[in-house]
């Protein structure tokens, strides 16, 4: 028992090391005199699902709050987007035309991650989806800087290994998306979105549904590539439709380059949730 623990009971450790060396017996092999905590068969059952969604919510809160880390700056960005050197490698025209925010990216991450050195890492760490694209962007440039940044994976059904500028210590896989946005949000200061796909929408609408409704903290949020942006959602219809606020198109800025998204957040005024929806009667 380690001199740390509170506990005056044996820790898991030692008692699942005590059952490895267990006589074998027809007893001692079956399924039913496993550990439940050590039972893998046990913990994948559908009815371990609640239990599962736990134990993912809480990995890498106790993991995170080790290291110290207070706050992060959230980047969200698309896988396929190339590096301005790979661009003639994209699929589209288009997306090699984009290929110039996979250097914004990068250098965003580098320049809010030598603000996160002043406070030892413990503020302004930069977290993406820990893949390809505009992800290993941010972590690249949090690596430029010598500083760590936050990988949160997601198992898909193509094989992606994280990049390979995440923190190793700070990487981490989910099996559950809904757990991986809250991690995501829970410590973010800052949200900033470059230009993606489905998966990139999904986490944009998500996120700004939340400060939106007041179930977030306003925070800066910020899209990068106006022209992007403005071609592939028509904000102002949403507006003029009465299906968002007019107030609601204040909740977001466009900007074209990291400085600009860096002064946005360096001059930000801390802003409560909202206390009520605009032009909405409840």
């Amino acid at each position: 028992m380690s001199d740390d623990r509170k506990s005056r009971f044996p820790d898991a450790q030692s008692d699942r090391s005590r059952a490895e060396h267990l006589p074998h017996t027809p007893q001692t092999r079956s399924p039913s005199y496993r550990l439940a905590f050590d039972d893998s068969d046990f913990m994948l059952r559908d009815e371990l699902r609640p239990v599962r969604l736990q134990l993912e919510l809480l990995k890498p809160q106790l993991l995170l709050d080790e290291k110290g880390i207070e706050s992060t700056i959230v980047m969200f960005g698309g896988a396929r987007i190339p590096s301005p050197q790979n661009k003639e490698q994209a699929r589209t025209q288009t997306l090699a035309d984009l290929s110039h925010f996979y250097d914004e990216a990068r250098e965003f991450a580098r320049l809010m991650t030598l603000t996160s050195l002043e406070t030892v890492g413990q503020h302004n760490v930069i977290v993406t989806g820990g893949g390809p694209g505009v992800m290993e962007a941010g972590n690249l440039g949090a690596s430029d800087a010598g500083g760590h940044s936050i990988g949160l994976g997601i198992v898909l059904p193509h094989e992606q290994a994280p990049n390979l500028y995440v923190t190793p210590d700070l990487s981490f896989n989910f099996h559950y998306f809904a757990v991986r946005k809250m991690h995501f949000l829970m410590r973010a200061r800052a949200i900033t979105v470059f230009p993606g796909g489905f998966g990139t929408l999904d986490e944009l609408f998500e996120s700004l549904t939340l400060i939106q409704t007041g179930r977030m903290e306003r925070v800066p949020f910020i899209l990068f590539g106006r022209a992007f942006w403005e071609k592939i959602i028509n904000w102002e219809a949403l507006a003029d439709a009465g299906t968002i606020s007019d107030q609601d198109l204040d909740l977001f800025r466009f900007v074209e380059t990291a400085q600009e998204a860096v002064e946005i957040i360096d001059n930000w005024e801390p802003a409560p949730a909202r206390g009520a929806l605009p032009d909405r009667d409840l």
